[in-house]
This record gives C-alpha cells, sequence and structure tokens, in this order.
C-alpha cells in the first residue's frame, strides 16, 4: 500500500531508524568463480602481460561492438589519452566535448596540448547538444568529444554529420555506454573513435582498464603504439620472430592492459548480456517507483535509443520538494544508501577557473542539472532486497519532505 505523507516515518538523519543497516554503495563490482579461474589460469601462464591474452580481448571486444579494431589500456582515461593522440590533436587545435562528465574527458585534449572547448547540455539527456556544437566550431576545431552521460547515447547521427561536414575527428566517450544502442546500431559502431572503460563500477570489470574501437587500421595503428611508448613491434612479436631490434617513432606511454586483466575482461564479457539486462531491469523498477513523487525527475530514454544504465541519475526540485539536493542527499545516505553526485561541471574546478577564467555560468543548462543531480544505487549486482531498499529510502525521503 502506498505510503502517504502523514503517515512517513522519522528519518535516519532526525534520529529515527534507517532502511539499512549497512551501506548500499551507488555501485560495486561483480566478480565470480569462473572469473577467478580465468586470471589464476594466468598467473600460472607464460605471459602475464603484452601476451596472448591481449589481442583475444581485444578482438572479442571488437566484435561485440561491431568495430573493426579495438584497441585495449590501462585505463578508460589512458584510451582516451590515446584516441585524442590518434586523432591529431596539438598545440593549437581546439576540441569540443561535454561539461558534465568526468574531467578524463576534457583532459585528455589537454593532455595534447590542445583546448578543450565547452558546449551545453540538452536538457532531458544532459548529453551534449549538437546545435550548441555547432555554435561553437572554429577554423581550429580538430575533434568532437560527445559523452554517453549515465549510458545513454548522445545524438550521434547529428554529431557525426557535422563532423563529416567540417572534416572533424569524433571521439565518442562511452565510458558508461558499453552496450549501448542508438537507433539499431551498438555504441562503438558509430564514431571514428569510441572509448570504453573497464572500472570495477562499469557494465565490465577489469580491474582498472579501457578500449578505443574503431574502423580505421590507421587509427589502430596509431593507438597500439602510442600505448606502447610509441614502439613500432611488442615484446611477444619479437619473441616470436627470434629479433631483438626495435624503433621508438614517437613519445608514446607505457599504457598497456595486462594478460591478467584482459583474462578477466574475457570471463565477464561472457556476462555483459545479463548485466545489461539486469541494469535495465533496475531502472525499470525505479522509474516506476518513482514516477509520481513529487519534486523527482526521473531520466528516460529518447526515441531509437536504448541507455546502458551506467547510472540512474534523478533530479530533486527544490521549490516543489521543499528541500535541496544537499538535504536529500544527506538523508539518503543516513538511510545507509550510497547516492553519488554526477558530476561537477569540468569548467567549475579550479584547474579549469584558473586557466581559462571561467566563472559560473556559462553552460547554465549543465550547471543547473548539477545543482540538483543525485545518482541512486545501480550496478547489476544489486539483490531484489537492494532494489527494494532504494526504492523505500527514496519514497521515505520525498514524502517526508513534501508534507
Amino acid at each position: 500500500m502506498r505510503a502517504t505523507p502523514t503517515s512517513s516515518p522519522t528519518l535516519a538523519i532526525d534520529g529515527g531508524k534507517p532502511v539499512r543497516e549497512t551501506l548500499l554503495p551507488y555501485a560495486h563490482q561483480s566478480i565470480d568463480e569462473d572469473d577467478i579461474r580465468a586470471v589464476v589460469d594466468v598467473l600460472g601462464s607464460e605471459w602475464l602481460t603484452t601476451g596472448p591474452k591481449v589481442e583475444e580481448f581485444e578482438e572479442k571486444c571488437a566484435a561485440w561492438v561491431g568495430a573493426k579494431h579495438a584497441v585495449s589500456f590501462s585505463s578508460g582515461t589512458a584510451a582516451l589519452h590515446g584516441a585524442a593522440f590518434a586523432a591529431g590533436l596539438r598545440p593549437g587545435d581546439e576540441a569540443i566535448t561535454s561539461p558534465l562528465t568526468f574531467v578524463a574527458t576534457a583532459n585528455c585534449v589537454l593532455y595534447q596540448g590542445a583546448t578543450p572547448v565547452f558546449a551545453d547540455v540538452c536538457p532531458d539527456t544532459l548529453n551534449i547538444d549538437p546545435d550548441r556544437v555547432a555554435e561553437r566550431i572554429s577554423s581550429k576545431t580538430r575533434a568532437i568529444l560527445p559523452v554517453a552521460y549515465a549510458g545513454h547515447p548522445a545524438e550521434m547521427d547529428a554529431i557525426m554529420a557535422l563532423a563529416e561536414k567540417d572534416g572533424l575527428t569524433v571521439i565518442e566517450d562511452a565510458c558508461h555506454a558499453l552496450g549501448a544502442e542508438y537507433h539499431g546500431r551498438q555504441t562503438g559502431s558509430i564514431a571514428h573513435m569510441t572509448v570504453f572503460s573497464f572500472h570495477p563500477v562499469k557494465h565490465l570489470a577489469t580491474g582498472e582498464g579501457g578500449m578505443v574501437a574503431t574502423d580505421r587500421a590507421d587509427f589502430a595503428e596509431s593507438l597500439r603504439k602510442f600505448r606502447n611508448h610509441g614502439i613500432t613491434s611488442d615484446a611477444r612479436e619479437r619473441n616470436a620472430s627470434g629479433v631483438w631490434f626495435y624503433d621508438v617513432e614517437f613519445l608514446g606511454f607505457n599504457y598497456r592492459l595486462s594478460d591478467i586483466a584482459c583474462a578477466l575482461g574475457i570471463s565477464q564479457l561472457k556476462k555483459l548480456d545479463a548485466n545489461l539486462a539486469r541494469r535495465r531491469e533496475i531502472a525499470a523498477r525505479y522509474s516506476v517507483a518513482f514516477r509520481e513523487l513529487p519534486g523527482i525527475a526521473i531520466p528516460g530514454e529518447r526515441e531509437g535509443v536504448r541507455s546502458a544504465w551506467h547510472l540512474y541519475p534523478i533530479r530533486i526540485d527544490q521549490k516543489t520538494l521543499g528541500a535541496g539536493r544537499k538535504q536529500v542527499f544527506r538523508a539518503l545516505r543516513a538511510e545507509n544508501i550510497g547516492v553519488n553526485v554526477h558530476y561537477i561541471p569540468v569548467h567549475l574546478h579550479s584547474l579549469y577557473r584558473e586557466r581559462f577564467g571561467y566563472k559560473g555560468g556559462e553552460y547554465p543548462i549543465a550547471e543547473a542539472a548539477y545543482e540538483k543531480l543525485i545518482s541512486l544505487p545501480m550496478f547489476h549486482g544489486m539483490s531484489e532486497q537492494d532494489v527494494e531498499d532504494v526504492i523505500a529510502a527514496v519514497r521515505k525521503v520525498v514524502l517526508h519532505h513534501s508534507r
């Protein structure tokens, strides 16, 4: 039976009993015995890094997302850096991206000595607005970095059209969106380069890790050299051919992903379909439970899009609810619901304020969304009770404040 405002119990933050005894994190990895065996097998093998599991993982990921090539990296951030390098970003260039993202999306542009230029987001998806992107393109623009915020792809058709018109490279930051679909196409098969993350909170975990998917052989070759110090061959190739000589063509980095991590990734990839299905089930449960709650805006999906649901971000309307994001956040944490906030807009961080002179107010849609956002727990390992606890806690806090 639905609770009414007059029957809402005392909040834990005010001395009441919390919904949960222990903290439910906003995200968590899921590791099973098959994963452990896969890692142990590699630990007993000849190659712990630069070995056959790396190539196997890359081939399986490329096939899964529908790309011709996939190049693994030590993290999603390293993969973004590699993609920025392969795109040819250099000092004097600009690349357009979203302000509502993790800082790595913009930082990878800075790593190359180029300048990140932000374009505001769409009010519904919080993804970069193609119309705003078009306004920001200049003679210095070399790339566009759309972000699939929370797992929902950006408007890739419009972005790819802009890129084709102006000869730009599109690097899709899909670190939230492995398994997302855009008008019948897998994320990873649309942009010139698509970057994925395999951090433990993501759909597939390798501990730390990332991947760049691309159809272009020249990008793939550049990416492989870049992650290996700019060296023209890897250790396994030289070992197999019995040669010692190698050359360094450019300044690269040690961004390799180990066979240990790739073995875990191969095992996890077998469960990706089930992981995505579970996240979509949880998102649907949340949406039904919260759709009628006062002062809460829930995320949705545009027609023709299937989100991968890395996050489930709700927005708090203080005018309607009578409580702001900070109050709701603290109240939910007291109920042992490990909510989080994604993200502080990049241009509001000290690095960007000091280097580029941002004051706030430049990207009003992203900034207004940030003031309202709370990410609820969302991971495929959540139990039915975990989901019910989140629903109960959100209803408890919202109904308390809407009395």
